[in-house]
């Protein structure tokens, strides 16, 4: 069975702050380099079959998976699809405000500017289809927003449990396709 790798950038200034960053470009903190390069030598340390990374344009995920790159020797490259999700008028306010985890619960709302869930894993699901067809097996660099994307794709959620879900910086998932 084909497999398919996930992980989560590493840490960044508004993660510790609590802040939703969205598409915004934040970059990573110290610890979270040192997540990277940490996940890296795991990956590597569990030879996992990984054939190529792809990461998000946005450089907290760049550099993860540069980092990662760099320790397992696996070749990289940038897939706009693994953007996070823009979260319009709430990028850089509290991840866990009442107003925006009443509007998060619903799917085709688009936060005055930004991306509706719906078209979030619309493009998601095409990267997913089209991974599915080929014969590498890929290491996803990418947000939480993403993560829960990606699982959805493989599981049946609730719209709680999806809005709920979410990974640590640098976790590794990994799926059955």
């Amino acid at each position: 069975m084909k497999k398919l790798y996930f992980t989560r950038h590493g840490q960044t200034v508004w993660n510790v702050e609590n802040k939703i960053c969205g598409e915004t470009d934040i970059a990573l903190t110290e610890k979270g380099h040192e997540q990277a390069i940490e996940v890296g030598k795991l990956i590597a340390q569990r030879q996992l079959p990984i054939d190529e990374i792809l990461y998000s344009p946005l450089v907290r995920a760049k550099d993860t998976a540069c980092h990662i790159s760099q320790i397992t020797g696996i070749p990289m490259r940038e897939e706009v699809r693994l953007k996070e999700q823009c979260f319009g008028k709430y990028e850089g306010t509290a991840r866990n405000g009442e107003e925006f985890i009443k509007d998060k619960a619903n799917f085709i709302n688009s936060y005055e500017s930004g991306e509706t869930m719906l078209k979030l894993a619309h493009r998601v699901y095409g990267l997913l289809d089209d991974i599915k067809t080929d014969n590498k097996i890929y290491l996803l660099v990418a947000h939480n927003g993403i993560s829960r994307v990606i699982y959805s794709y493989f599981y049946d959620m609730k719209n709680d449990e999806f809005a709920a879900f979410g990974i640590k910086n640098c976790d590794i998932l990994e799926f059955d396709i």
